[in-house]
């Protein structure tokens, strides 16, 4: 996400990490917690830093110059396995010269690491079935250390009181004065808060409940509302909800953000002072439609998701969801823009045609009601062979519309259900396609490492596994875990890109409270956006012309490569929830 740089305080700031083909180097010097960071990658083999699944296919890949390698257990030093590298082959998206180490003939649980015929050792890692487990906590446990107007505590100083507690109304939302709105979740590595945003991602966790909630029901969070009658996954999600239907205003619509006026320096969410501003379009009717119908869309998937646990929020949701629905027939082409003095991002949008495919299915899902289906029907593209799916994004949530449609499993469902499917297998055959010819294993496209890399790489995932809903094709899974892995630290970096997981993790994210708090290590479980080859920040920038997948720098100031985001962090917890399920 771009983030205009005016941090006077940035000169005081840790340096940019540099880095070298296969190896990091710090010149910001004597930073604690750097140590492991300066051998990064040095070895030459790269792999999931958290470890694999007994009966997963296995892949490390190697740029040493070797041609054979073994797996030993750490219990007792004994060889597992030793087998010979595969052929080599050119990576464009790291421009290395890769070979592949195979170790799926390793099932046995236990902690491996992996050793060259020249000696050289990789990280160990772990074979568990439930390996992925502490990193699903981690990053669905990071949605609380995001929370805004509440006091968090993490555990270990990673703390603060209540923050933003002040709020009023902007010129540009139609109102003035004072006002008693707070809640939801940061956006990022900074306070703002976005309906645009905030609505793919929750309704991304939704899903992850709708489809695997069964095995996460007794997921335990640690949270202030762990024990009471609602899931702690659902709590957690709860908390974001109740910021939501607060931005909505009495006609239905909804503003699209509350934000100071500009970005605050690296300090503490308590030490923001002044108030955050609702803020809208700056003239009538002041909320816009794409905020409005993503409000309605995530509060129909609300009203199924708390029917069982909240059932008074459950109608309370359905009733914001058809208030929502109601102002778009009434309001369907407004759109938002910042005012002049508002600096913060903008998310503005000039097509909410998706928004409102998305509202209209889930409306249709929850309820039954045919005036949502038909509204549905209306706005497919004909003939229905033009479906497309595009892969999640904040601007583009018009899959989730589809899918909702092709999976709700009502009486009288239209055609475009077998369409639907059919275009979601496509891009999921393409995205296996794509892995299977990367040096990595991921399956970016190199047009894909651009802003939000590593989001699109966990929303290629959340597409193959929705596809796997459809037809279920190990080769699907496959693509999943070999995401993960990339993720995790198969990467030309050998960095795991969530912080605090894996041996060698990111330490520098752009994250207003990991800088401000003191503290060596940032904030756990934070999903870093990841390499950027057209970056917009200085630090980015300033790196020399390389591979895409090398465009990364792990530097606080390096917002466009290294700033994480909520909807970074949802498709992540999608994931990791769908492989908890399959334990």
């Amino acid at each position: 996400m771009d983030r205009r740089e005016f941090l006077k305080s940035a000169a005081s700031c840790l340096g940019a990490l540099g880095f070298a083909k296969g190896s990091w180097a710090t010149v910001s010097g004597g930073e604690a917690g750097t140590s492991k960071l300066a051998s990064a990658g040095a070895h030459g083999i790269y792999l999931n830093q958290i470890g694999f699944w007994p009966e997963s296919p296995k892949l490390a890949t190697i740029t040493a110059n070797a041609n054979s390698f073994l797996v030993r257990s750490l219990r007792d030093n004994s060889v597992a396995f030793r087998s010979r590298l595969s052929a080599q082959r050119q990576d464009a998206a790291s421009g290395d010269t890769v070979r592949f180490a195979d170790l799926s003939s390793v099932k046995t649980p236990g902690e491996y690491l992996l050793e060259l015929d020249t000696g050289v050792r990789g990280d160990s890692f772990a074979i568990r079935k439930d390996t992925y487990d502490k990193v699903l906590f981690l990053t669905m446990r990071s949605f609380y250390g995001q929370r805004c107007g509440c006091s968090v505590d993490l555990g270990g100083g990673y703390a603060h009181p209540k923050c933003h507690l002040d709020a009023a109304f902007h010129p540009s939302s139609g109102k003035t004065g004072l006002c008693d709105i707070h809640g939801g979740w940061h956006d990022a590595g900074d306070y703002s808060r976005f309906m645009i945003n905030t609505a793919i991602t929750t309704g991304t966790l939704l899903w992850a409940w709708e489809l695997y909630g069964a095995s996460l029901h007794d997921f335990a969070l640690q949270i202030p509302e762990s024990g009471g009658k609602v899931p702690d996954f659902l709590a957690e999600i709860q908390w974001n909800l109740q910021w939501m239907l607060a931005l909505q205003d009495t006609d239905g619509g909804a503003w699209q953000k509350q934000s100071r006026d500009d970005y605050c320096s690296f300090i503490m969410p308590q030490d923001e002072l002044g108030p955050n501003y609702i803020i809208g379009t700056g003239s009538a009717p002041y909320k816009s439609t794409c905020a409005t119908a993503d409000l309605a869309a995530v509060m129909a998937i609300s009203a199924r998701c708390y029917s069982s646990y909240d059932p008074a929020f459950s109608q309370q949701c359905l009733k914001a969801a058809h208030a929502a629905w109601n102002w778009c027939q009434s309001n369907p082409n407004v759109f938002f823009k910042n005012p002049a003095d508002i600096h913060t991002a903008e998310f503005g949008d000039t097509d909410c045609h998706d928004e409102l495919l998305w509202a209209a299915a889930e409306l249709w899902r929850t309820t039954g009601d045919a005036a949502f289906h038909q509204a549905f029907i209306k706005m497919l593209p004909q003939p229905l062979s033009e479906i497309r799916i595009d892969v999640p994004s904040p601007m583009q949530v018009g899959c989730f519309g589809y899918w909702s449609y092709a999976l709700a499993g009502r009486k009288g469902s239209h055609a475009a259900m077998a369409a639907i499917q059919q275009a979601t297998l496509k891009m999921a055959r393409e995205f296996v396609h794509q892995g299977s010819r990367n040096g990595y294993g991921n399956s970016l496209a190199l047009e894909d490492y651009a802003g939000g890399s590593n989001s699109i790489v966990a929303n290629h995932s959340l597409v193959l596994l929705i596809a796997n809903q459809f037809e279920p094709d190990s080769s699907h899974l496959n693509c999943v875990l070999n995401n993960l892995h990339y993720l995790l630290g198969r990467n030309c970096l050998g960095i795991s890109w969530v912080t605090q997981a894996g041996s060698r993790p990111v330490q520098h994210p752009h994250h207003r409270p990991s800088v401000a708090d003191k503290i060596v290590a940032p904030w756990p479980g934070l999903l870093s956006n990841g390499p950027n080859a057209n970056p917009s920040d200085p630090i980015t920038k300033a790196l020399p012309q390389q591979a895409p997948m090398r465009m990364y720098v792990d530097d606080e100031r390096a917002w466009s490569s290294n700033e994480p985001v909520i909807t970074c962090n949802a498709p992540l917890v999608f994931l990791l929830s769908a492989l908890h399920a399959t334990q």
